[in-house]
C-alpha cells in the first residue's frame, strides 16, 4: 500500500464515521479491523492501545457530564422533552465509538508506514508543495514544543510554584504551567520562523527533498481498500436516510 491511497483510505472512513449511527460504525469497524490485520498484523495491537489511552479518560468525563449530571441526551434537550439516562448513555457511547474509531485507524495506519521517516512519508504524497512544506515545518516543531513543556516544568518546580507529584498546589498553579508553556513554544517558533529558517534557508533547501520526480501513482491494494471504504460510506449514508440505529 502506498501513502497515498493511506491517505484517501483514512479520510473516507473519518468522514464516514462522523455520519454513522451503531449499525454504521459496526460496519466500520469492521473493515478497519480487516485492514488492521491484513496491513499492520500485531502491531495493531500497539494502535489499538493507544486509541484506548487517548479516548478512556474523554469517555469518562462525558459519561459523568452527560449521564450523571445533565440526565438527557442533545435531542431530547432540543426536542423539550423528558430526561433518560440511558439515552445520554447511548449517546455518549455513540460519540466515544466514533473517536475511537477515527483515532484507531489513524494509529493504525501510521503503523503500517512505520518504517518510514516523516520526510519520506510526506514526500510520496501528490499533493501541492506548500502543503507538504507545511507539514514538514510543522512537524519539525514537535520536539521544539517538548523541550518548551520540559523547560516550563523544571523551571516551575525548581521555584516551587508547583510540585513533581500530585498536589493542592498544582491544582492552584496549573494555570501558570499552561501559560508558561504556551508562551515558551510561541517564543521558540518565532524565533524559528524569523530568524533560523531564513538564515540557514531552510525552504530553499527543503522544496527540492520535496518534489517528486514523476507522480504517485495507487497500487492494487490502494484500490481495493478505497473502494471497499466509499461502498462502506454508501451503506452508511443509506441506512442513515432509512433511518437504521
Amino acid at each position: 500500500m502506498t501513502p497515498n491511497g493511506a491517505v484517501v483510505f483514512v479520510v473516507i472512513v473519518i468522514a464516514a464515521a462522523m455520519l454513522a449511527r451503531v449499525s454504521g460504525l459496526v460496519v466500520l469497524a469492521s473493515l478497519c479491523s480487516l485492514f488492521a490485520v491484513t496491513e499492520v498484523g500485531l502491531g495493531a495491537v500497539a494502535a489499538l492501545r493507544r486509541a484506548v489511552v487517548l479516548i478512556f479518560p474523554l469517555a469518562i468525563f462525558m459519561i459523568i457530564v452527560w449521564v450523571g449530571v445533565v440526565g438527557r441526551s442533545p435531542a431530547q434537550i432540543a426536542a423539550d422533552q423528558p430526561g433518560s439516562r440511558s439515552a445520554a448513555l447511548v449517546y455518549v457511547t455513540v460519540i466515544s465509538a466514533r473517536l475511537f474509531l477515527i483515532v484507531a485507524i489513524v494509529q493504525v495506519a501510521a503503523f503500517r508506514f512505520a518504517a518510514l521517516t516523516p520526510l519520506q512519508f510526506i514526500r510520496a504524497l501528490y499533493a501541492p508543495l506548500a502543503m507538504k512544506r507545511v507539514a514538514v515545518l510543522t512537524l519539525s516543531l514537535v520536539e521544539t514544543l517538548q523541550q518548551a513543556i520540559d523547560r516550563a516544568y523544571t523551571a516551575l518546580v525548581a521555584s516551587g510554584v508547583i510540585t513533581r507529584r500530585f498536589s493542592m498546589r498544582n491544582l492552584l498553579n496549573g494555570w501558570i504551567l499552561v501559560q508558561t508553556v504556551w508562551l515558551t513554544a510561541v517564543t521558540s517558533v518565532t524565533g524559528r520562523m524569523r530568524d533560523k529558517w531564513p538564515i540557514e534557508k531552510t525552504l530553499n533547501l527543503l522544496d527540492p527533498l520535496l518534489t517528486l520526480e514523476r507522480k504517485s501513482e495507487l497500487g492494487e491494494r490502494d484500490k481495493i481498500w478505497i473502494l471497499s471504504s466509499v461502498v462502506a460510506g454508501c451503506v452508511i449514508i443509506w441506512m442513515d436516510l432509512h433511518g437504521a440505529r
